[in-house]
């Protein structure tokens, strides 16, 4: 068992399902799609509440597409801090016009974490926050509703080639999280790393992204 003073949480977010507008990122209908992408703060460094993690994730969270999104094993999905700055840079590059940085929990993460890399971990590592335990169970398979919130066509393609894309976590032990709690990980079997899992999909899907 590992510790480190800066694995921690950053922020706890849920969403709410709202029509996204997603022209010019998707071929075909521009009609908006009923996503909870989109995710707002409910616990953050400023003001650390004390929110529940069901067996079925965040209490109050939501998903539109329950065939793809949600369920026992992606019941919380967590996102590396530290990407945040890659994608301001990536967007940029792309041509999207300069705005508001993106906030904790844009990305559609219910757990921003900090100093927990998606190389350091392996399917059936378990996470201890608060008092809750997660188990990670699978790196996410990205869609145009993330090409829609990042704003252009190709964000998906760039978040398999780069491996930035964050773990879904299921809930092993249900409680409470907030922000600033520390991050303890368990190893598991360590057969699967998700480095490698990103690394095939990626392979898999190479002659749709280019």
């Amino acid at each position: 068992m590992s510790t480190a003073p800066t694995m921690r949480v950053l922020s706890v977010a849920r969403g709410q399902c709202a029509p996204l507008a997603h022209a010019g990122v998707r071929p075909g209908t521009d009609a908006p799609v009923l996503s909870a992408i989109r995710k707002l703060p409910c616990s953050t460094l400023a003001q650390p509440l004390a929110i529940a993690i069901t067996p079925l994730g965040v209490s109050g969270d939501e998903q539109a597409d329950l065939e793809k999104h949600g369920g026992p094993l992606k019941a919380v999905y967590a996102y590396p801090a530290e990407h945040y700055g890659w994608w301001e840079t990536t967007r940029a590059d792309a041509g999207v016009s300069a705005g508001a940085p993106l906030a904790y929990g844009e990305l559609g993460e219910n757990l921003t974490l900090e100093g927990l890399l998606e190389d350091a971990l392996w399917v059936g590592d378990t996470l201890l926050i608060g008092n809750c335990i997660l188990r990670v169970e699978s790196p996410r398979r990205p869609c145009y509703k993330f090409n829609a919130v990042l704003g252009y066509r190709q964000a998906a393609r760039d978040l398999l080639v780069s491996g930035r894309s964050g773990f879904y976590l299921s809930v092993q032990q249900p409680g409470e999280i907030r922000a600033g709690d520390t991050v303890c990980l368990t190893p598991g079997p360590r057969q699967t790393p998700l480095g490698e899992i990103n690394r095939q999909r990626f392979a898999e899907r190479r002659h749709e992204l280019f």
